[in-house]
């Protein structure tokens, strides 16, 4: 079996991305061959990055970005090319470019849709799509999002729920570093402080100007660090001047990849600030889980952030719940989903099965909030 993802751009360094980059890499050590193509960075032209004998990028050249969309002909071309090679391709949405390289390409095999959040602040790009959009929803032989909060309330999706199924993403399980010394750095260098930490790009639906405005209530114990970089890191850093807190709150700029782990286990609580329901999921979540740390995250509406990080809700060792225990069962999922449509057959698990133990366990809590026996008919979902 070959496996070809589409997605946005190279090199990496969004959610999407990283998902796109895990799967392949956890699928080719399963024996799958699985590539990925995508735009590369404006101005970086075509790519060829083998990573290991089953898995290569294809990042094609790109010319412009327009309404937060890589405008890439060279990626149709591409498409085009090497298509035949693969018996699946597995696109990420939202990207205009990708599905119009898949609706032009002429490719007539199985086609998996993962779902990643709706087209919301784009309203000019979401006029031109909608079109390409529903014709790749009805392409699709699957639809995978990654909480089934989020695919109940995405408008986009209501009609399309026979083939949607909800598989939450994952991470690598994080061990303590080889290397103490870069974290006893970070916590030296902020001695006596109990640090904040958020990571994600600086654009708008992150809501950092929220979380830097929220500095003026903490006391000087407190420091924020907001790792990542971005259109409006030059906003931000005039917030912080203006607001005269300099010294509470630091803009990392981009956090290289060795260094990221290290911010997760030096801080005391990581901030999830988003706003909008573009943020889907919350990967950074599950990777502050993965050390321990507790969360305070905003409760989107429709959102699946406050689903992966729900109310009061804690444990004692957070990693083992997400990755121990259920990572092995992501992979196998994904796996099954591949066969299923690879042979035309039916998934072994549907949504009605991912709601089962969702209604479950609405109906224990609500059980023992009243202090008595709750049945699962009674709950509304």
């Amino acid at each position: 079996m070959r496996v070809l993802q589409l997605g946005k751009f190279y090199p990496f360094s969004g959610g999407i991305e990283r998902v796109m980059y895990d799967l392949a890499d956890g699928l080719s050590e399963r024996n799958i061959r699985c590539d990925i193509l995508c735009a590369s960075v404006v101005g970086k032209g075509n790519l060829d990055i083998t990573v290991n004998d089953k898995f290569s990028i294809y990042a094609a050249n790109s010319y412009v970005k327009i309404m937060s969309t890589i405008i890439s002909p060279s990626m149709i071309f591409e498409l085009k090319r090497i298509m035949h090679n693969y018996d699946i391709i597995h696109i990420h949405h939202p990207d205009p470019m990708a599905a119009l390289a898949l609706f032009l390409s002429g490719f007539t095999g199985p086609v998996i849709l993962h779902w990643h959040s709706d087209i919301i602040k784009q309203k000019k790009m979401l006029l031109f799509y909608s079109i390409l959009q529903n014709w790749l929803l009805k392409r699709s032989k699957l639809v995978v999002t990654t909480s089934p909060l989020y695919l109940d309330g995405s408008p986009f999706l209501r009609d399309f729920k026979e083939k949607c199924v909800s598989v939450p993403i994952g991470v690598d399980k994080k061990v303590d570093a080889e290397d103490g010394s870069d974290i006893h750095l970070i916590k030296k260098k902020y001695s006596g402080r109990k640090i904040i930490y958020s990571l994600g790009r600086l654009i708008y639906y992150k809501g950092y100007e929220y979380l830097i405005d929220a500095a003026s209530y903490l006391d000087d114990s407190y420091i924020i660090l907001i790792g990542g970089g971005g259109p409006m890191y030059t906003l931000l850093q005039e917030q912080i001047k203006d607001k005269g807190l300099e010294e509470k709150v630091k803009l990392l700029g981009r956090v290289a990849d060795d260094m990221m782990s290290k911010y997760y286990q030096a801080c005391d609580l990581f901030c999830m600030s988003s706003i909008e329901r573009t943020e889907a999921f919350g990967i950074a979540q599950i990777e502050a889980m993965s050390f321990g740390k507790p969360i305070v995250a905003t409760k989107i509406p429709g959102s699946g952030v406050a689903w992966v990080n729900e109310d009061g809700v804690t444990g004692e060792k957070p990693q083992f719940f997400f990755l121990e225990r259920y990572m092995d069962a992501y992979g196998k999922e994904m796996v099954q989903f591949i066969d299923a449509i690879e042979n035309d057959t039916e998934t072994p698990l549907g949504v009605e099965d991912g709601l089962k133990p969702v209604l479950m366990g609405l109906a224990a809590k609500k059980s023992v909030e009243e202090g008595r026996p709750v049945k699962i008919s009674e709950i509304e979902f």
